[in-house]
């Protein structure tokens, strides 16, 4: 007879071998709450034998856990999943595993999304500041395209919503001039426009035209070279398209080189687009044109930009509480 409790030694000692130290000790935790659920409900796990644990016994457990948070929930709650799992897996019992999920569907909490996060003071000031590279001092003509570029790219990031690959992948036959917009293959392989703020085409043209010599000798059609090229030794003199590592490395340089190193990382590529949905929202108030212009699939991934900046809520904070003393 294998007694539940004898179970739980067999799957904690797997979890030993397969998974870190932490995990292990947490898992055993876990395991530990399960333990005392069961016995609040009658189950002696010493003695009972293994027969006597059923799917309900996972209800019981997300019950119970609604006292802790519930990042603990979560993670016990896989503990769980994982022993009956493992339960099925060496023929231990007979266990329904779609039930089991169903239920922790049913009754686990489900986790709170964080909105997301930006330092939008930072992010206008490194625009500030990359708007002035065309005028930064240089010694090459490959370190005057390098300023023209990332000039354009960070301009484009933040006025178009481009995912960091999107603007990566462009090329020069995919922007419409007249019209100010690009035909794009984004996310989910949709094809989606997108469009071109003036301050955008004009660093963009800016750009192109320093590059005009090295372009016209590629001996390729102009519409097909990437619009956003590298400009390292790697790539010669050949017209290369950066690769998005490139762009978030762009990314990483600037914010170093104008905020200084203690704001390397709190500013991705990604960034960019977070600002671009808020500056969307903040001025036309329309949730729905967000979603048409981040091409958000969902409209519940657009609402997530729709709250209010630190600074309005410092300003709400003071007029509504400390003003009135």
């Amino acid at each position: 007879m294998i007694t539940i409790q004898n179970a739980i030694d067999q799957y904690l000692e797997s979890v030993r071998l397969a998974r870190s130290a932490r995990t292990a000790v947490t898992y055993a935790n876990a395991m530990h709450y399960f333990i005392e659920t069961l016995q609040r409900h009658g189950l002696d796990t010493e003695k009972d034998d293994l027969s006597r644990l059923n799917e309900d016994a996972i209800t019981w457990l997300a019950q119970d856990l609604k006292s802790l948070a519930a990042t603990t929930e979560r993670l016990y709650l896989t503990a769980a999943t994982g022993f009956y799992s493992f339960l099925a897996a060496d023929n231990l019992a007979n266990v329904n595993l779609p039930r089991i999920k169903m239920l922790i569907q049913q009754r686990a909490r489900r986790p709170g999304q964080r909105l997301p996060q930006f330092p939008v003071k930072a992010i206008e000031k490194v625009l500030l500041c990359a708007t002035d590279l065309s005028k930064k001092p240089y010694e090459t003509s490959e370190e005057r395209l390098i300023n023209l570029r990332d000039r354009a790219f960070l301009l484009t990031l933040a006025d178009t919503g481009l995912r960091v690959h999107e603007a990566c992948a462009l090329r020069r036959g995919d922007l419409d001039w007249n019209e100010g917009k690009a035909m794009i293959i984004g996310k989910g392989n949709r094809q989606d426009i997108v469009r071109f703020s003036t301050r955008a085409t004009d660093a963009l043209s800016d750009y192109l035209n320093a590059r005009r010599e090295i372009d016209g000798s590629s001996n390729r059609a102009l519409s097909s070279l990437p619009l956003f090229a590298r400009h390292d030794r790697g790539a010669g003199s050949k017209i290369k398209p950066m690769t998005t590592t490139t762009g978030r490395n762009i990314v990483t340089s600037r914010v170093e080189e104008f905020l200084g190193k203690e704001a390397v990382g709190t500013i991705t590529p990604h960034s960019f687009r977070h600002y671009f949905v808020t500056r969307v929202l903040r001025s036309s108030g329309n949730l729905k044109l967000a979603q048409e212009l981040a091409r958000h699939k969902n409209i519940a991934v657009t609402q997530r930009y729709a709250h209010l900046t630190d600074d309005e809520l410092d300003k709400g904070y003071w007029e509504a509480i400390e003003e009135k003393k």
